[in-house]
């Protein structure tokens, strides 16, 4: 049971999971996508292994911005309402 009262957050290891594991997926994604593109297995894996420590660090970092915005608050500036 949650407490109305305290706002919803997310724990730095919630975030960290969850950038993880879509990174794999994402990963994967990128991957496929350069190895068919190029041909070239080494390239797909180079591209893969600079992407998903940057994405990853990029994700995590976006993650936590957004639980510096109140819920609710971006309801209130939407003018098309």
């Amino acid at each position: 049971m949650t407490n109305s009262n305290k706002p919803a957050t997310e724990s730095h290891l919630r975030s960290i999971l969850k950038g993880l594991t879509w990174r794999i997926i994402a990963t994967s994604t990128i991957f496929v996508i350069t190895y068919f593109t190029t041909g070239e297995i080494k390239t797909a894996f180079t591209i893969a292994g600079i992407e998903f420590p940057v994405k990853l660090l990029i994700y995590y970092a976006h993650e936590r911005a957004w639980l510096l915005v109140p819920r609710g608050k971006i309801r209130k500036l939407n003018p098309f309402k």
